[in-house]
């Protein structure tokens, strides 16, 4: 089973094109990062995946199943989304915890009985993804990386198939950013869900992503594997000026422009 395959999306508003020629397929334990320019219709295409909107034309599948052939709601539940809009509607003194366990039940707060086993669950996945320390924290206490972290944690609170991380390290300072990185990059492994992982910042693309999605104004500028096309020339046309790789470690890279000093010896 594919976990995501668009044939000849497209997406038009007011007569403006927003998604053109989409046609993407991720098969099964593949992660991909998706990579683009504020504008470039990143959003728009994580909410054709989830659900949330429907295209023009073209045909989606996602975890087996086509759209307008089966029940969203069940469809949505198996896929685990962190957003920077999903933070602002936490209620403000609800605990780590019973964020975290709120996500059994795909719901912003606890409106239902629960299990202590479902409570002690949600309290283990936050310790595995290292937040046993913000247990009993409020929060909005908590940092912007302790936040993303019980997010994670509240993703993968309904055992998703399907986890999309939405520029996760927006607002991090560079210590916060590298730890949530570090939790990210120990997800993945053969009983992990897939991972798509957005961002416009090529630093943040772990190993674990092994193919890559460049978007363009609202159009693929380069799919694949990431050897393939995570190269100096493909990230040259994508961002219409010449750039060169910084290392940040070995295997991790920057994209810097050519004039930038460090390209200087």
């Amino acid at each position: 089973m594919d976990i995501l395959n668009f044939e000849d999306i497209q997406l038009v508003r007011k007569q403006t094109v927003l998604l053109q020629d989409i046609n993407w397929q991720i098969a099964k334990n593949q992660h991909w990062a998706l990579l683009g320019l504020n504008g470039a219709g990143k959003t728009l295409l994580l909410q054709l995946i989830i659900g949330m909107i429907w295209p023009t034309s073209g045909k989606r599948q996602v975890l087996g199943q086509v759209y307008g052939k089966t029940s969203v709601p069940d469809l949505q539940r198996r896929i685990g989304w962190i957003s920077a809009t999903l933070q602002e509607k936490i209620p403000a003194q609800e605990l780590s915890e019973m964020v975290v366990l709120s996500g059994k039940y795909a719901s912003i707060g606890i409106y239902e009985d629960y299990q202590m086993k479902d409570l002690n669950q949600a309290i283990a996945i936050l310790c595995s993804t290292g937040g046993s320390q913000l247990i009993g924290q409020p929060f909005h206490q908590l940092s912007q990386g302790e936040r993303q972290l019980v997010l994670i944690s509240r993703a993968l609170m309904a055992n998703p198939e399907l986890l999309i991380l939405d520029e996760p390290c927006n607002g991090l300072d560079l210590f916060a950013r590298e730890e949530l990185l570090s939790r990210i990059g120990e997800m993945a492994h053969k009983e992990s869900p897939t991972l798509i992982y957005v961002t416009h910042h090529t630093e943040e693309i772990l190993p674990i992503f092994d193919h890559i999605m460049m978007l363009k104004n609202g159009k693929i500028h380069a799919s694949g594997k990431r050897q393939q096309i995570f190269n100096e020339k493909t990230l040259s046309a994508f961002y219409g000026k010449p750039v060169f790789f910084h290392e940040v470690t070995s295997d991790r890279l920057a994209v810097l422009p050519k004039s930038n000093s460090l390209n200087k010896k």
